[in-house]
């Protein structure tokens, strides 16, 4: 597994205090899921790479908590189950009144890990 990034840690710290065990849940989720992805700060957020490209990012905003990107590919192997939490192109959302689905969650992000590693393999080699 990959080392915690300091930058995360200090992200999740300042925030708001009912904020941050849903945050470290779903980054612990993330990671468990996707456990050789390197963790960043991307688009002012946190979030992993992969195969030396974007995986996901996720945030916690006033009602909700968001969980980016969600790509067709990674809809269409979930299925209807992923369908409430779709909000726009690339974006899933959950709501911070309830508790996270880190099942779901687990699933989308190794979606996403398969889907990262199959564009991975049909690039040319650096």
């Amino acid at each position: 597994m990959s080392a915690p990034n300091p930058e995360v840690d200090a992200y999740i710290a300042g925030l708001a205090e009912d904020r941050r065990g849903p945050m470290t849940d779903l980054r612990q989720t993330i990671r468990a899921a996707a456990p050789d992805a390197v963790e960043v700060i991307t688009y002012k957020m946190p979030g992993f790479k992969a195969h030396g490209t974007f995986l996901v990012s996720y945030d916690a905003f006033k009602a909700h908590y968001s969980l980016f990107p969600a790509s067709q590919v990674v809809i269409d192997a979930i299925g209807e189950e992923i369908a409430p939490h779709v909000k726009g192109r690339g974006t899933l959302q959950f709501a911070a009144s309830k508790p996270l689905p880190l099942d779901l969650i687990r699933r989308i992000v190794e979606a996403r890990l398969r889907e990262v590693a199959e564009g991975a393999a049909d690039r040319p080699p650096a």
